[in-house]
């Protein structure tokens, strides 16, 4: 069967038989011929297993590893001071802020697939927005770390915040940190939020399934006493649009916020009207980029290859190509705009981008930015798991290094010529960082064990249940049926 043809009624589907294109039928979504009982006992049966597969236990160990450094790293900071950190004049932003604004824009990703493309009613978000979901929080937490540490007495961090203190000390309403605040803040809670409420649904499968009394009390207690009723399913439904509705402006808002803590000021390279689109862009790519980055293992470790498909990724993938070439256009776009604009300081900031002391990270830039992603033009590369976990793990550390260039190059070079100097980030900087990828991964790797990875009832709600050649009978249905399919949860086996 050839990639772009559809299999016969009669073949059985293999796990990735969905990525062929067929104008007269629609490729299916979950492969392998599950009904709704199949979906429900697979996802669940990831969480009810007595122990994960021996990977997750080493993928948990060397994260705890990690999570131990951030948390010596962050103790030192607090005993000794900032100090400990590379920045200097004349880069007082150092590695505090490239990492605060590269783990912000990973978390896009995940707003983007739960409510902007839920309310475009693409079918195909529902296999993996639960991670994704999951992902955007986790990340936003590694991000918010760094504006409550960087500040240097971290016991006085409620100065961010527009309360009254006993200094009578309000917080400067004009400083690029009070805008990330509330941007951080924002987007935590309205996450967060969407995350729990599409969980609701599949902790009540989870509470009326559990084998143990400790367990059905815990899912149930978060299940908020759902119980699959038709006033459930329409509440759930009408709150969850509202929500995607409310999360879809943060997309565009919340980078675009963190984009003018450089727009605004007078730096050359950083004052410029292009940076809310472009880091938008950006945080879009490297959002989808973790995404695969993550699932593409994770559908291997807990057997998901049904519900996580080659279709999913290849998708994925095709945003990655679109956003990648986006932000290569605005590369561009900045030379283009340094030399239509007559101004030799402009001019000066990007060339020596390119070609001064740190032009060994913009070509590092534009290679994994730019030159890799246009691997996904070719169908046979975007749907091989292996060139896409590279290209995808390329893709984050190009987004870590637009990050570095974007701050350090233009802090290292600025208006006085006498105080220019050299950058170098220290090993407190490096460990640190590090032990953010260790909480990250941590939180990512619990939600994984204890949560179900796949939203249950949303990819139901999808299924073309009435098909025959793909096994699914009138009598094949589970709890919760899903979106459209008003089935009591307590009818669960």
């Amino acid at each position: 069967m050839s990639a772009t043809t559809a299999p016969a009624a009669h073949d059985a589907p293999a796990i990735d038989s969905n990525t062929w294109d067929d104008p007269a039928r629609r490729a299916p979504l979950v492969t392998g011929g599950l009904g709704f009982r199949g979906i429900t006992d697979g996802v669940c049966g990831v969480v009810e297993a007595p122990q994960p597969p021996r990977a997750w236990f080493v993928a948990f160990g060397a994260s705890l590893v990690f999570l131990a450094i951030l948390g010596l790293m962050l103790g030192y900071l607090i005993i000794t001071g900032v100090g400990v950190w590379g920045n200097k004049s004349p880069v007082f932003w150092g590695w505090p802020i490239v990492n605060f604004v590269f783990w912000v824009g990973i978390g896009h990703a995940g707003t983007l697939i739960s409510a902007i493309l839920y309310l475009f009613r693409q079918k195909w978000r529902t296999g993996i927005n639960r991670a994704a979901e999951a992902m955007t929080i986790f990340a936003v937490i590694c991000a918010g770390l760094y504006p409550g540490v960087h500040i240097g007495r971290v016991w006085a961090a409620y100065y961010l915040f527009p309360l009254p203190n006993q200094m009578d000390m309000w917080p400067q309403f004009r400083s690029p940190l009070m805008w990330d605040v509330f941007a951080v803040n924002t987007y935590l809670t309205v996450s967060a939020l969407f995350w729990y409420m599409g969980l609701v649904p599949d902790l009540a499968t989870l509470r009326d399934r559990a084998p143990t009394r400790l367990r059905q009390v815990l899912y149930g207690f978060f299940a908020l006493g759902w119980r699959g009723s038709n006033r459930h399913w329409h509440r759930y439904e009408r709150a969850y649009l509202i929500l995607a509705a409310l999360a879809t402006p943060l997309v565009l808002s919340v980078h675009s916020v963190v984009s003018f803590d450089f727009a605004t000021s007078q730096i050359p390279g950083w004052h410029t009207t292009i940076f809310p689109p472009y880091f938008v862009a950006g945080a879009i790519f490297s959002g989808f980029a973790m995404v695969v980055t993550l699932l593409v293992p994770a559908r291997k470790l807990f057997g998901l290859e049904h519900f996580i498909t080659m279709r999913h990724l290849e998708n994925m993938n095709k945003i990655i190509l679109t956003t990648g070439c986006m932000v290569g256009l605005a590369y561009g776009t900045e030379f283009f705009i340094a030399a239509y604009s007559g101004n030799p300081l402009e001019q000066f900031a990007f060339l020596a981008r390119a070609r001064a002391h740190f032009g060994w990270a913009y070509l590092s830039m534009i290679f994994c930015n730019v030159v890799v992603p246009q691997l996904f033009w070719f169908k046979k590369l975007r749907t091989n798991v292996w060139v896409m976990f590279v290209a995808c793990i390329f893709v984050n550390i190009g987004m870590w290094f637009e990050r570095f260039v974007i701050i350090v190059t233009s802090l290292t070079a600025d208006f006085l010529p006498a105080a220019w100097d050299y950058y170098t980030p220290t090993w407190v900087d490096i460990l640190t960082f590090a032990g953010t990828f260790g909480l990250f991964m941590t939180l990512f790797l619990l939600f994984c064990r204890f949560l179900p990875m796949i939203a249950i009832s949303e990819v139901k709600g999808v299924l073309p249940h009435e098909h025959p050649d793909l096994g699914f009978h009138h009598d094949d249905h589970g709890a919760g049926a899903g979106h459209g399919h008003a089935k009591p949860a307590e009818v669960t086996p």
